[in-house]
């Protein structure tokens, strides 16, 4: 069995994958349009490019997402993407970059369980946790 993160946007998902390809080096492995569903799928005619679903690779973990049906989109709470970094300057690499155009919760800095860790929305309004872990 896998488990994996399911991400809805508000019809910015294509633009969100490309920005975790750029700061994450996330691996596009798919993204199928609304266009390539069933021609008796509902669909208001401007959603055609809009995203159904899509897979992307970060450091080999599996994240999908898509653009939530028209109408259906909720703000993401309750949860937060957790990002396990080994480096501590590569953990605040990559946090700074998802917080950019976004919002911090927390800055990114020692805490008592982690050489490194923060919390942020990024600009997509997706939340991310990053952390480098205390050594061994």
């Amino acid at each position: 069995m896998q488990v994996n993160p399911y991400l809805f946007f508000n019809g910015n998902c294509e633009a969100a994958l490309k920005f975790y390809q750029k700061v994450l080096g996330a691996k596009i492995e798919a993204i199928l349009p609304y266009s390539t569903g069933p021609a008796d799928m509902p669909m208001p005619p401007d959603w055609k490019d809009k995203v159904l679903h899509a897979s992307i690779l970060i450091d080999g973990e599996v994240i999908m997402a898509s653009d939530a049906s028209p109408g259906d989109f909720h703000q993401p709470q309750g949860f937060a993407v957790a990002l396990q970094v080994d480096d501590p300057a590569d953990a605040e690499r990559r946090f700074k970059a998802l917080a950019e155009g976004g919002s911090i919760r927390m800055p990114f800095g020692k805490t008592f369980f982690s050489r490194g860790f923060g919390m942020c929305v990024d600009q997509f309004g997706t939340p991310w946790m990053v952390n480098c872990p205390m050594a061994d």
